[in-house]
């Protein structure tokens, strides 16, 4: 029998600032069945794209994009904050609430024409997973979707990347 996820998000009101609730995915990661069940549905939304390759973003969309494509005997590549990566990169960057933020990807990392799945715990804004997306495709890969643990839906992150495929496991409204 399937678990509900949401049953394994805890919620923190007004952290990290008044107002705000923190939906923090700790103890599903913390239970061995549902993170697997959670890492099984994306792996299943995955095969379904044909994917080739997944790339997440520093640091919670490597705990969701390793264990999918070591299930899927596929690469990972991780889009890391400024000074994290040696080598040649490409950089994305995107704003923040207050000023901006920089993503990076080894420049061969993607080949192009790869079919890649982006990944990561959260779509909230939309911010981390646009510059994301727009490294794969400075690339020259090709975006076939994107998966998510959680979905905040009034930060309308959605709108940002309407042009893909998105997977959501657990919406909040």
């Amino acid at each position: 029998m399937a678990l509900n996820l949401k049953d394994y998000v805890a919620s923190y009101p007004n952290f990290p600032e008044p107002g705000v609730t923190f939906r923090d995915i700790s103890p599903l990661l913390e239970d061995g069945e549902a993170y697997r069940q959670a890492t099984d549905e994306i792996v299943n939304y995955a095969k379904g794209k044909n994917v080739d390759m997944i790339v997440g973003p520093e640091a919670r969309g490597f705990i969701v994009g390793c264990p999918v494509a070591y299930e899927l005997g596929i690469g990972f590549a991780p889009a890391r904050k400024k000074g994290k990566l040696p080598g040649k990169t490409v950089k994305a960057t995107y704003g923040l609430e207050y000023g901006q933020s920089s993503l990076y990807l080894h420049e061969d990392a993607i080949k192009p024409g790869q079919r890649v799945l982006v990944t990561d715990d959260l779509l909230a804004t939309g911010g981390t997973i646009e510059a994301t997306i727009e490294l794969v495709k400075d690339l020259g890969g090709i975006v076939v979707g994107t998966a998510f643990i959680v979905e905040l839906m009034d930060l309308k992150g959605r709108d940002k990347i309407k042009d893909y495929d998105i997977l959501s496991l657990i919406k909040y409204n």
